[in-house]
């Protein structure tokens, strides 16, 4: 199903101080992938506009902070019942402006309503200790907020990204910047409008659209103390080595190049719809996406079904468009050099015609390349499109070998229908995040989100438990209030 493109412009203002504010520095037109036509403008701040922003959240985090947890937490639960009953609405938009399918954004929200969800429980899961560790002597933690925290999130999950850190940071107690992607800022005025019609304190949320130059205020910034970052390997890696010069928290998440080992036992039916809509799910603009498929031995029959599944899908109706046509050319010369370095094109989605009525979108249709060699371009380089490179290998170990030479390391799933070698492929496989029989292993809440390798800068996980760590300080607090008849070393 195709998303409703928006009857009407929409405008992406700053948000400073729970005031919706034109920036300083320019507008930027916003374009939808489907058809090209005009949905929104987004305005940058100047410098100016940002330290006014930073201060006022610096102030509005000490109040915040205050609240007791459960108090937090009820703002949070309003919240998410406001996005329950604009659900609809907001998946329609964020889908017209990154591409999506409308089933597609949907699906990304609600993984964001799952973190939502967590960060609500987090008042009773996290109840800190208290313990007499000897006679007259207790100990215990508390969790404190680390402050201002910057979140700069992608194109291709504008809604699902930064909920997977807004909920978690703010019932932490810290106020969050949200630096969302120069392509896609529409989706950012309607979850800040849910949050401040949920009761949000002004200055505790803040958004500031733009490009380099403002995430680069932002991460030089010295109230800014913790930064996430998702989006490509590269610029992860900038982000991360800028914001840890200057002594502050960062997690990065990178790219990927997701390898899928296929081995012959599998399931025909479960591989054939698992890797068909891991590679072209999301236009296979996604980290998660399958971009390898090592096959192993003989799984002709399953290569087909994979190939039919993908072969039947329509291109606006049951798989998006591509973001900008700048990467459709270069998802077009990928496949050109993969043919000329000797693999075989068995799908090709260069000729997939695009919606009769988006002929002026950014369409290219599920592609599929046969005997990829290992180390080509093909093979090494996140595409970030709906490409399946297949090398084929002769056993288990040389398909294990394989995956270990990638230079990232989100996720590496296995289709098989024996336990042990599915057990050997989580135990040796190099990555974040492994599946067995599951196209695309993001973990579910509270299990936490994180690749390894090239595909993280940082330690600990943007989600789930282990992201606790991430956005806030844990203070040890020893009490001791009279001496002891019978005291040793510790009283």
């Amino acid at each position: 199903m195709r998303a409703n493109l928006p009857k009407t412009q929409v405008q992406a203002n700053c948000l400073i101080a729970g005031q919706w504010v034109m920036g300083e520095s320019g507008q930027t037109p916003i374009h939808s992938p489907y058809n090209g036509s005009l949905i929104g403008q987004s305005s940058e701040p100047s410098s100016a506009q940002i330290e006014t922003a930073l201060v006022a959240a610096a102030s509005a985090q000490k109040e915040w902070a205050r609240l007791p947890i459960k108090e937090r937490s009820k703002i949070l639960f309003n919240f998410r019942n406001i996005l329950i009953r604009d659900l609809d609405e907001i998946s329609h938009l964020k889908s017209c402006e990154s591409g999506k399918t409308f089933e597609e954004g949907k699906a990304g929200l609600l993984k964001g309503l799952e973190v939502l969800e967590f960060a609500i429980s987090i008042q009773n899961l996290d109840l800190n200790g208290k313990l007499e560790v000897s006679r007259g002597v207790t100990c215990e933690y508390r969790r404190e907020p680390l402050g201002v925290v910057l979140n700069i999130t992608p194109f291709n999950f504008p809604a699902m990204v930064p909920m997977w850190t807004i909920p978690i940071t703010i019932a932490l107690g810290n106020a969050y910047v949200w630096k969302p992607s120069d392509k896609t800022p529409l989706t950012s005025v309607r979850i800040a409008n849910a949050l401040i019609d949920a009761g949000l304190p002004p200055g505790v949320l803040t958004v500031l659209p733009g490009g380099s130059k403002t995430v680069e205020t932002l991460i030089d910034h010295p109230i800014i103390q913790a930064i996430g970052f998702v989006g490509s390997t590269k610029v992860a890696r900038i982000v991360y080595e800028r914001g840890t010069r200057l002594g502050k928290r960062v997690l990065a998440l990178g790219g990927a190049k997701n390898h899928i080992i296929l081995l012959p036992d599998a399931n025909p039916e479960l591989s054939g719809i698992g890797i068909s809509d891991s590679f072209t799910g999301c236009a296979g603009q996604r980290c998660m996406a399958a971009s390898v498929l090592l096959a192993v031995g003989n799984v002709d029959a399953h290569i087909e079904r994979i190939k039919a599944r993908a072969h039947s899908l329509k291109l606006g109706d049951d798989m998006g468009a591509i973001i900008t046509k700048a990467q459709v050319e270069f998802l077009r010369s990928s496949i050109d050099r993969a043919e000329r370095e000797g693999a075989k094109v068995i799908l090709d989605g260069r000729k997939t015609p695009a919606p009769a009525e988006m002929q002026s979108g950014n369409w290219i249709g599920p592609t599929i390349l046969d005997h990829v060699k290992p180390g080509s371009d093909a093979h090494t380089t996140e595409l970030f499109g709906p490409v399946l490179s297949i090398i084929r290998c002769k056993d288990l170990s040389e398909a294990l070998a394989i995956q270990a030479t990638s230079a990232y390391g989100n996720a590496c799933s296995v289709f098989t229908s024996s336990g042990a070698l599915a057990d050997r492929v989580t135990r040796e496989a190099k990555a974040g995040m492994v599946g067995v029989n599951v196209g695309v292993p993001v973990p579910r809440e509270p299990f936490s989100f994180g690749g390894v390798r090239a595909s993280k800068f940082g330690h600990g996980d943007i989600t789930g438990v282990h992201s606790l760590d991430f956005w806030s300080d844990v203070k040890k607090i020893t009490t001791k209030w009279e001496v002891q008849s019978d005291s040793n070393w510790m009283s």
